[in-house]
């Protein structure tokens, strides 16, 4: 998607220029109170209606970097558990879960959900040597379930389709007032106008990217997940016996 690749500053300097040009063009009118009581409802329904949405995305990111440490965490105290299995049981178990932190990392849902379900099944299947060992390892495995729930739910939880159908309708009603009001020829006024529409128009661009976690800040919550395979686990199996 385009539009997540973009950086907001760049947006910002892109819809500045643009409003101000538009204002050059466009006809200006002066608002009878009825048109400006309107103009006042719909700005503070909009102002309303964003804020909580917000507040809502910047918490559902809040609580995902929360989510992601935790399953860090615990794939790494389970990575620590296959210390006592042998190496190809340990190795074919260090793969499958490299291979789920770099599907989850990527979103890949799906297929992340099926290699953590491969994981349990080459557990359960397990009927070698080490088969207390293994038996111990899959209960931590199994209990890690309630952090990939919670992970799931929160990646799920996004503005819907209704509520950006209303925000819509309140941001181009209240930018189409800003526009066309008529407040004189002074540039300064005109600036400042372009700068509103500006930072009207940002508030729907940052919306959008929490939305889609393509914000900065959401980027950054799978750090852990790419310490743990940049690291190896933090070499936990160097110098282990086969």
């Amino acid at each position: 998607m385009l539009l997540n690749k973009i950086r907001l500053s760049w947006y910002f300097g892109f819809f500045f220029i643009l409003f101000f040009l538009i204002l050059n063009f466009l006809p200006r009118f002066k608002f009878e109170a009825g048109a400006l009581t309107l103009f006042s409802v719909n700005s503070f329904l909009y102002g309303f209606y964003i804020s909580p949405i917000l507040g809502a995305q910047k918490a559902r990111i809040e609580e995902l970097h929360r989510i992601v440490r935790a399953e860090s965490n615990a794939i790494f105290t389970i990575m620590l558990a296959t210390k006592g299995l042998r190496k190809p049981q340990r190795s074919n178990l260090q793969s499958k879960f490299s291979l789920y932190l770099t599907q989850t990392s990527h979103k890949l849902r799906g297929d992340a959900e099926k290699t953590y379900e491969g994981i349990i099944s080459y557990c359960l299947d397990y009927d070698g040597k080490d088969k207390d060992k293994m038996d111990k390892l899959l209960e931590k495995i199994v209990a890690n379930q309630q952090n990939r729930t919670n992970l799931s739910m929160q990646l799920s939880n996004r503005v819907y389709s209704n509520e950006w159908m209303i925000m819509m309708v309140l941001f181009s009603i209240t930018l189409s007032f800003i526009l066309l009001l008529d407040t004189g020829s002074s540039l300064i006024l005109r600036t400042v106008t372009a700068l509103l529409c500006t930072s009207l128009t940002m508030l729907v661009l940052i919306l959008i990217k929490l939305s889609t976690l393509s914000h900065k800040k959401a980027k950054q919550m799978w750090e852990p997940f790419e310490s743990l395979l940049s690291t190896h686990y933090y070499r936990i199996d160097k110098n282990s016996d086969d």
